[in-house]
């Protein structure tokens, strides 16, 4: 069988058999990729921790038929240790790996930029230095945007007219100028379309210094906007303290 090594973070796993799992993987060179883990549920198994979800791997693969198989882990960072015992960490990690996993639907498409934004998310996640929900939002944001679906906090996403603006419509694609506006649109402060673009810019000092009401209201136009995009809402996301 032909092999191939690459990196990856694994996003989920599926039981199958009585020994085995099916792991979903975003990877760095393959793109998000499922293969199989034989042996991975037994308690002899060496791979058992290296194949859990935030687990980043150096995996060599054997070319299947219909998934390929997983022949060597090697760990290069444990994440789960600085994000699996705080829950705020947990929920808003677990909503960055099921973005991942939904962003990126096509296998074994590149996407080199996805896979290199979700390891740093969880470094930064890990390391417990920001605000959980600030990381989970800018990655949400950062993750649209490489996806092609950048939102727009300054200009009028319809006309380009230049703002501040009141207005803002996640179907639109950001912020409305008066013209432009739409019904259902909402009316978010300018400190938190500030605070949005901040998040997307990565201003990590402008983003510490948003106020609580600022930063809830931002944190429900990005769920609002991350659903409008991937049709509906992530289930990982009504566990995230809001």
């Amino acid at each position: 069988m032909p092999l191939y090594r690459d990196e990856a973070i694994v996003l989920r796993t599926h039981k199958l058999g009585e020994a085995d799992r099916i792991i979903t993987m975003l990877t760095r060179e393959h793109g998000r990729v499922r293969a199989v883990a034989k042996g991975v549920r037994r308690t002899s198994s060496r791979w058992g921790s290296r194949l859990e979800p935030f687990t980043h791997v150096d995996l060599q693969f054997a070319e299947g038929r219909t998934l390929d198989t997983i022949t060597q882990a090697e760990t290069l960072t444990l994440f789960h240790s600085g994000i699996g015992l705080d829950y705020d960490r947990y929920t808003a990690g677990t909503a960055m790996l099921e973005t991942a996993d939904r962003l990126v639907h096509e296998e074994r498409e590149p996407s080199p930029q996805q896979y290199l934004l979700l390891v740093g998310g969880l470094r930064v996640l890990a390391q417990g230095d920001r605000l959980p929900r600030h990381v989970l939002d800018s990655y949400l944001l950062r993750s649209l945007a490489v996806a092609g679906y950048a939102p727009s906090f300054e200009a009028c996403a319809r006309c380009g007219l230049e703002g501040p603006h009141r207005w803002f419509n996640v179907s639109m694609g950001g912020a409305l100028c008066t013209t432009c506006r739409v019904p259902g649109s909402a009316t978010p402060s300018q400190e938190t379309l500030a605070h949005l673009g901040a998040l997307l810019a990565g201003d990590w000092d402008s983003v510490a210094r948003a106020e609580e009401r600022t930063s809830r209201q931002a944190s429900g136009l990005v769920a609002a906007y991350l659903s409008w995009h991937l049709d509906r809402s992530l289930r990982s996301l009504e566990y995230v303290e809001s």
